[in-house]
């Protein structure tokens, strides 16, 4: 009973710190995380338990997610850490009471780090031989050492500048793993040392990226994101030496300090404890610290460019020429119908090094598509050669008035070409010209084409491929999810692709679906989604509401009602005199 009453009050201390945090109330958590628990995903949690959440949005549910995970995993690791220390015999109160009040794992583990189980060092070595003894003299700053070190003397230890250099060891370790001393140390770097960087090797930097970086300093506490991101991919490249300049005359004062005696070998266990223990670990922690807030700046902006991306408005109902531009190996061209379907798809040739006869061939031929296809629009990739292929086919379109062009963000698209997904669409076709289809089809619907290629591939930002991928993946992956629910999805028409990202569907459930149009025909009700193999309650309540059926004699088949709300909003178009809910309801 006791224990259960613990855990409740700890879950209330969670929810209480969560809240303050977040900005949202204690009702508010609970409710999410309960609904999560149920198996509610965040798009159905956002969209369709509004009275429920207080009209929480996804980013705001996410957070409460996340951080009631991050706050479990520390609650988990202060039990284990806790529990350790206690076998040790070792646990007091004010230790038991510093664990429990951390905020941080990096903060557990600093407090954890004087009790935690080590490899055989120089300082275990001394202890076994004995030597802590004489450790305990050199701090009473007993008179003649020396001769009390060769009391000290066995076969590990055969002198007594050995054992006073054991002493000195086993004195090292004790001081480097001294919480407070450490705490302090931590707060005087962070607070007056330099990160800095030095040129390493010229030669592996020719287009000199890092130049700005040969001869940097900056304070620790200044140091914008981008900068060390910078600094970690020059260094990882081998072109930078990265490192911190500090004071060390201060960090050694903090250190005296601690000493009521001073002799030559307490003068030395400093020395040691801070340049070859303290300094380092610190150096290295802070260093995890600044990746670990710039990557999370920069994920942040590579999903909101992610989502622009997604959001931008498709160019439905158009025929439209995809252009994938080249030098050598010529322009990848394929005209695409209203619906995304390939019509055709050529190579030309239109820029140097083309000889002159290829380039004019190339004007006719690309005229030629514009005619026989009634193309409107021609989408022409941002990639090498896109300036020169602009210039082209603005001069082609001198003679079609009534065709524009648009440049098109073609990021991905090759990936996405050589992809099992697009050899199976297009088995026939080569690579290039798959990359060309999708280059059209992106601009006739973006969301669409763009959720075929893994969102890393995408190309939304500098230092994409530095951070730390797993947050990256999870950051973009939960964007992708949040723009295809807000827009939703026509389930007659969607890709498996794009159905994977509907609330309450997986890979398998949205192959499921398009293999039951295949063999059905049109889904023409949401109650008929139930028919889907594997489809199953949970999945229905998910993803209902986000999938689209145009073709459906119940109007609100096509929006975003949710069936469950259907008979309330039966009830208000019988007071609005509306009886049929088929397309002339629209017109009411």
């Amino acid at each position: 009973m006791a224990t259960v009453k613990y855990a409740i009050i700890e879950a209330m201390d969670k929810y209480e710190k969560i809240a303050q945090e977040l900005g949202v109330s204690l009702k508010q958590i609970d409710t999410v995380l309960s609904l999560t628990a149920e198996g509610s995903t965040i798009p159905f949690i956002a969209r369709y338990r509004k009275d429920m959440t207080g009209n929480l949005d996804e980013v705001a549910i996410k957070a409460i997610i996340d951080r009631d995970k991050s706050l479990t995993a520390l609650a988990e690791r202060k039990e284990t850490v806790l529990a350790k220390i206690e076998e040790q015999g070792k646990l007091t109160e004010a230790l038991k009471q510093a664990i429990e009040a951390a905020e941080k794992l990096a903060d557990v583990e600093e407090l954890y780090l004087p009790y935690k189980e080590k490899r055989r060092t120089k300082a275990t070595i001394a202890r076994e031989a004995g030597l802590f003894p004489l450790a305990r003299l050199i701090l009473q700053n007993s008179p003649n050492l020396e001769v009390e070190a060769q009391k000290f003397t066995c076969e590990t230890f055969p002198t007594e500048t050995a054992v006073l250099a054991g002493a000195v060891d086993i004195l090292v370790e004790a001081i480097s793993e001294d919480t407070q001393l450490r705490a302090l140390t931590y707060q005087e770097i962070h607070g007056h040392s330099l990160m800095t960087s030095t040129l390493k090797d010229e030669s592996l930097d020719p287009k000199r990226t890092f130049e700005i970086y040969y001869d940097f300093s900056e304070k620790i506490k200044s140091m914008q994101g981008y900068r060390t991101l910078a600094l970690n991919r020059g260094e990882k490249l081998g072109v930078l030496k990265v490192g911190f300049e500090h004071q060390l005359d201060r960090i050694i004062r903090i250190f005296e300090a601690r000493f009521k005696t001073k002799n030559a070998y307490v003068d030395e266990v400093i020395q040691q404890a801070v340049k070859k223990k303290i300094v380092p670990a610190i150096e290295r922690r802070i260093r995890t610290e600044l990746t670990e807030v710039a990557e999370d700046g920069a994920i942040q902006l590579f999903s909101e460019n992610l989502r622009n991306l997604l959001l931008i408005p498709p160019l439905k109902g158009r025929v439209v020429l995809g252009f994938d531009p080249a030098f050598r190996t010529g322009a990848k061209l394929a005209v695409v119908d209203e619906t995304g379907k390939m019509l055709a798809t050529q190579v030309i040739y239109p820029v140097a090094p083309a000889k002159p006869a290829q380039i004019e061939q190339a004007k006719k031929d690309l005229s030629s598509l514009i005619k026989e296809f009634g193309v409107e629009i021609i989408a022409i990739g941002n990639g090498t050669a896109s300036r020169e292929s602009e210039a082209f086919v603005a001069e082609v379109l001198h003679d079609h008035p009534g065709v524009r062009y648009v440049i098109v963000n073609e990021s991905g698209a090759s990936i996405y070409s050589a992809s099992e997904l697009a050899r199976h669409e297009f088995p026939e076709l080569t690579v290039e010209k798959r990359s060309a289809i999708s280059i059209a089809r992106r601009l006739q619907d973006p969301l669409a084409e763009l959720v075929k290629i893994d969102a890393k591939s995408i190309g939304v930002g500098q230092y994409q491929h530095d951070v730390n991928q797993k947050k990256l993946t999870e950051s973009l992956d939960f964007v992708v999810d949040t723009v295809v629910n807000q827009v939703g999805v026509n389930i007659n028409t969607a890709s498996p692709s794009l159905l994977a990202h509907v609330a309450g569907l997986n890979k398998t459930i949205s192959e499921n679906i398009v293999k039951y149009r295949e063999e059905e025909g049109m889904i023409l009700s949401r109650a008929q989604i139930k028919k889907v193999p594997r489809l199953g309650a949970k999945a229905f309540e998910q993803a209902a509401g986000f999938l689209r059926i145009p073709e459906s004699k119940n109007i609100l088949d096509n929006t975003g009602v949710h069936p469950e709300s259907y008979k309330e909003v039966e009830k208000l178009f019988e007071l609005l005199g509306i009886t049929e809910l088929d397309e002339s309801a629209q017109e009411n």
